[in-house]
């Protein structure tokens, strides 16, 4: 059975895993939402199930459109979907939200501890300046930030992880067995690292694996398979300091 120690780069999902990304979306959303002072009685869940409806949507018919650009349309699709007026400035707005969406608590710490032990490398669907706002509040740097718009398209589009496994090689001479793939998103990551033949770590969050919530994802129809379950951060970093480390860096 694999080791958390087994492995010698730890490659991250950035938003739901190390970014609290549903509080960020839903407080982005809020100016829509309570527009003119008047409450519609949208809830988080509706918002976030339409959010995770339109992101997908618009992600796979517009991969090469930046990520603030294609919020707009999602904050637009949103709204006409829930039945609520917007306008250009609104969903610019939304469009540039990401640098205020928080970090979790335990997400600064645990990543200082896994520096000790691993390579850290991003694999995010942002651009790169929204995810340089949210490095300065992850308390790390990372080895590696390879972004939607360095690829040209978002995953879970296989190109990504395509790009991933080719620049782990020719930037540190990492294989595929040296990479254990850390992520929130089941259909974001865990399914396309099924695919790649990637070892995984669930950070469940949402505790999707005792039937909670999808949230901000949108439903994929099977589990993908997971090497190993967190239901954070934190906990991943103390199973790898009971383990002893690893040498990887």
């Amino acid at each position: 059975m694999a080791r958390l120690t087994d492995y010698r780069v730890l490659t991250f999902d950035c938003y739901g895993t190390l970014i609290d990304w549903e509080t960020g979306i839903w407080d982005a959303l809020q100016p829509l939402i309570m527009g003119g002072g008047a409450d519609p009685g949208v809830t988080r869940d509706a918002a976030l199930s339409a959010f995770a409806k339109w992101e997908a949507h618009h992600e796979h018919a517009s991969p090469g459109l930046r990520y603030p650009d294609l919020l707009a349309r999602v904050h637009r699709s949103v709204a006409q979907s829930l039945g609520l007026g917007t306008s250009d400035a609104l969903d610019a707005a939304f469009g540039a939200s990401v640098p205020l969406w928080p970090a979790f608590p335990d997400t600064a710490d645990a990543l200082r501890a896994l520096k000790r032990h691993y390579k850290l490398v991003i694999l995010s669907n942002v651009h790169r300046e929204g995810f340089a706002a949210s490095n300065r509040k992850l308390g790390v740097a990372f080895d590696a930030v390879y972004t939607a718009e360095d690829i040209g398209s978002y995953k879970p589009a296989d190109a990504n992880f395509e790009y991933l496994l080719a620049h782990l090689k020719s930037d540190f001479g990492l294989e595929r067995a040296d990479i254990l793939h850390t992520a929130q998103s089941l259909r974001h990551d865990h399914a396309p690292a099924n695919r790649f033949g990637l070892a995984n770590a669930w950070i469940d969050r949402q505790r999707l694996s005792r039937g909670g919530s999808w949230g901000a994802t949108e439903k994929v129809e099977t589990t993908p398979r997971t090497d190993f379950i967190f239901f954070s951060m934190g906990e991943m970093a103390a199973a790898v300091e009971a383990e002893g480390g690893s040498s990887g860096t």
